[in-house]
């Protein structure tokens, strides 16, 4: 291939023009009336290649031909293969719009599946607990979204104050956190004193009503910028609303704040700086929802979104010690957010409490046309439900494993002890990393022009593992190894149609690898929630061993937040919030606060 987009775009040209030339005194004449088009018959386009191109690409790609094989392939390479390249190189170049989704769509309910929506729409809150208002500041800061929608609800305190307190907050502790890429004060003020107005004349939204809430900035925001935590979109400014923003907006929230995320959707390092954890802030937040899980965690937004493509809303949820919840693939649009790979995305809450985020995942839900994979899924949540006779699933190899912990052990027990049965239950012992190459195809397409251009070069992250360097490995992808990995897809979804099966909910440690790239490949929605503590002697990190950025250590070991995720059944969220809140009242640790906030 050539060495650079200039050659090859020169080479291009002239390959084209020596085709006109030598084409023209046959043209019309090559084919008979009535003859088909054959592949190989059309104009030569694109450099030259030699034998000695297809030996050098066989060790990318593990394949090997004999040398009358490459002699061939390379003869006839500029005829029948090369013009793929047209669409990105001309002349007939042609630019993909970033809100255009492949043809193709990944449908988490498979051929032949039993229809596995909730039959019926049902939202019940937990009981009013009739909490009165604390004095001081930060203990309402900490207030799960269940008492402070109450507290706004009642009037005992209102939007506007809840919202200074925040916005006070925020300023205060992101030069600690690094956690905020764009305050949003005045639309906040305007928003909390509309809602105050509204709940006075008796005009009361929900739950979310006159809540101040902070969005990861990867969802646009109508008029403030939405930078993807990326250089090259450090100035971007949208000119509307993402439909979930729109939908918190519709619903009363108010926006505080934009908030970090590793540049792109990866990790916790963006433009600003590394987002920390409040509980260590010696280590990194965890990514890519950092900055809205490590300002939940500090109490500096009453909730906030995040979202996941391969572990986004887990990690942070787990290292920040909040609750995570990752809807089902479809269930929440992604309408107006930055795309990263369309057949992963979800968007979802990350909260304080597990009854919050089904508060917050009941304003989000439902389709919208500007995403083809958003689907009408009714949401049935009770909260005062119990969960005896729920069956939890397990693999017991998983549990005696790292990356799980006695915590992760205890939290079984602390359901059998609820009533609900464990079923032991086992997956294949399969090459799921396998499927990583339809994240790093997709994410590649989606930033293409990024590429191309040069424009990845301006991020700060340019290590092996970081996105310049897959965007640009990814290049030479082999299309038939990602029509397997697409294969591969499927036969794992029915792997989990026969687990799940079996279970309820499957209880995991959170950051198993093949836990973590299955459920997010099948789409199937999981809840992260802290459940216990651990004390580690080494900070944490979302990025491979690098002796230029070693991480600290720690002469007394710290002690840190440590949680499990459960998996549910495809839409069945409100199962998943049930047996959530069952666990979080049972473990007795989600009201512990990190110090110094």
């Amino acid at each position: 291939m050539a060495s650079s987009r200039r050659q090859f775009l020169t080479h291009t040209v002239i390959g084209l023009a020596s085709t006109t030339v030598s084409a023209a005194p046959d043209a019309g004449t090559s084919a008979p009336a009535g003859a088909p088009p054959t592949f190989g018959a059309g104009p030569t386009v694109g450099p030259e290649v030699s034998p000695t191109t297809f030996a050098e690409a066989e060790k990318l790609m593990q394949v090997q031909l004999t040398p009358s094989e490459r002699t061939q392939a390379a003869g006839n390479w500029r005829v029948s293969m090369a013009p793929l390249h047209e669409r990105r190189t001309g002349p007939r170049k042609l630019a993909l719009e970033p809100t255009l989704a492949p043809a193709s769509q990944w449908n988490p309910t498979l051929p032949g599946q039993r229809e596995i929506r909730p039959a019926k729409a049902r939202f019940v809150r937990s009981r009013d607990a009739k909490t009165p208002l604390p004095t001081k500041d930060e203990d309402i800061a900490f207030a799960p979204l269940t008492q402070l929608s109450r507290w706004v609800e009642s009037r005992a305190i209102t939007s506007e104050r809840l919202t200074q307190l925040y916005l006070e907050r925020l300023k205060r502790f992101d030069p600690k956190l690094q956690c905020v890429i764009t305050l949003t004060p005045e639309l906040a003020l305007a928003q909390a004193r509309q809602a105050d107005k509204d709940i006075a004349a008796g005009r009361y939204k929900g739950p979310l009503h006159g809540i101040p809430w902070g969005a990861k900035d990867l969802v646009d925001t109508a008029g403030i910028r939405t930078t993807y935590g990326a250089e090259p979109f450090r100035d971007r400014v949208p000119t509307t609303d993402a439909t979930a923003v729109d939908r918190l907006h519709k619903a009363g929230a108010v926006l505080v704040a934009k908030l970090s995320l590793g540049a792109l959707a990866l990790n916790d390092i963006w433009f600003g700086g590394e987002t920390k954890n409040p509980w260590l802030p010696e280590e990194g937040s965890s990514g890519s929802s950092a900055g809205p899980g490590a300002a939940t965690a500090a109490g500096l937004v009453g909730f906030s979104l995040g979202s996941e493509t391969g572990g986004s809303i887990v990690s942070p949820a787990m290292r920040c010690g909040i609750t995570g919840l990752r809807p089902t693939y479809g269930r929440v649009p992604r309408t107006g957010a930055m795309t990263l790979c369309w057949s992963l995305d979800k968007l979802g809450p990350m909260t304080r409490g597990v009854e919050d985020s089904l508060l917050v995942l009941a304003a989000l839900n439902g389709p919208d046309a500007g995403d083809v994979a958003s689907v009408h899924a009714k949401l049935d949540f009770d909260a005062t439900a119990g969960v005896k006779g729920l069956r939890v699933g397990y693999v017991p190899a998983w549990m005696k494993e790292n990356p799980a912990t006695d915590v992760d052990r205890a939290a079984l027990e602390t359901l059998k002890g609820l009533g609900m049965t464990p079923v032991e239950v086992q997956f294949p012992d399969w090459p799921y990393s396998a499927l990583n190459v339809i994240l790093f195809a997709e994410a590649a397409a989606a930033f293409e022009e990024l590429t191309l251009s040069h424009g990845v070069d301006a991020l700060k992250m340019q290590v092996p593992d970081a996105w310049p360097n897959l965007f640009r490995q990814s290049r030479f992808l082999s299309a038939v190894d990602f029509v397997q990995a697409d294969r591969l897809r499927r036969k794992v979804a029915q792997e989990m149609v026969r687990v799940m099966s079996q279970v309820d909910v499957l209880l995991v440690p959170s950051l198993r690898d093949e836990a973590l790239t299955i459920s997010n490949h099948t789409g199937h929605p999981s809840l992260t929630l802290r459940t216990g503590f651990v004390e580690v002697s080494k900070a944490r990190s979302d990025w491979a061993p690098d002796p230029k950025r070693p991480v600290p250590t720690f002469a007394t070991p710290r002690r840190v937040p440590h949680g499990v995720t459960l998996i549910g059944q495809l839409f069945e969220e409100g199962t998943l919030g049930r047996v959530g809140i069952a666990l979080e009242r049972a473990s007795g640790v989600a009201k512990e606060r990190p110090s110094g906030f």
